[in-house]
């Protein structure tokens, strides 16, 4: 027995009842159709905005990865060569600013975690100008060394005008070379 056969033997009441569940049925699937295919863009679309910020998030990063890696190797540089002996080089200041150093103490270095080290040396001045002292200064902090004045203490002479004596502690910053690991270093040597 067929389906059309089957349909025949419904009455008239059922044949309608069928009728509105048919059209029912093709209404919905209708409807569902082009919902579902909106969904499924709109869910296609959240997707493509989502890798959007995703991608646009990494190219960001590239730029702050690059930033850090010039600083790094700015850094890397400014250490690269290392402070000469700081009496030495404050005296060489001194002398081109007309001042003189009476006094002079290198002190103990100081480790600063693993790879740094400073060295300091404090220096005593004895009557001298605000202007050959700020030169002085001046000179010290453009010497493209990894050095700055860590200690500073200026009193005034009473007696004479533009007159003063400084007690001042110079620091230098050295960076220890990179040591390659051990084990790195021996898988080199063995051969393959």
């Amino acid at each position: 027995m067929s389906v059309g056969d089957r349909i025949e033997r419904l009455e008239p009441r059922e044949r309608r009842l069928l009728a509105i569940l048919a059209s029912v049925f093709i209404g919905m699937l209708l409807l569902a159709l082009p919902l579902g295919t909106s969904a499924m863009v709109s869910s296609r679309q959240s997707d493509n905005e989502e890798l959007q910020r995703v991608i646009a998030s990494i190219e960001s990063g590239r730029a702050r990865v690059r930033k850090a890696k010039t600083d790094h190797d700015a850094l890397l540089q400014r250490y690269a060569t290392p402070a000469p002996p700081l009496a030495s080089m404050l005296a060489g200041f001194a002398k081109e600013v007309e001042i003189e150093i009476p006094e002079s103490q290198d002190r103990a270095s100081v480790p600063h975690g693993k790879r740094y080290e400073e060295r300091s040396t404090k220096i005593v001045l004895r009557k001298v100008g605000m202007l050959a002292l700020a030169k002085f200064m001046e000179k010290i902090e453009t010497s493209h060394f990894p050095v700055l004045i860590s200690q500073l203490n200026i009193r005034k002479r009473s007696t004479e005008p533009d007159s003063y004596d400084v007690d001042m502690t110079v620091s230098a910053y050295d960076r220890k070379a990179d040591s390659k690991p051990e084990k790195a270093a021996d898988s080199e040597e063995q051969p393959l």
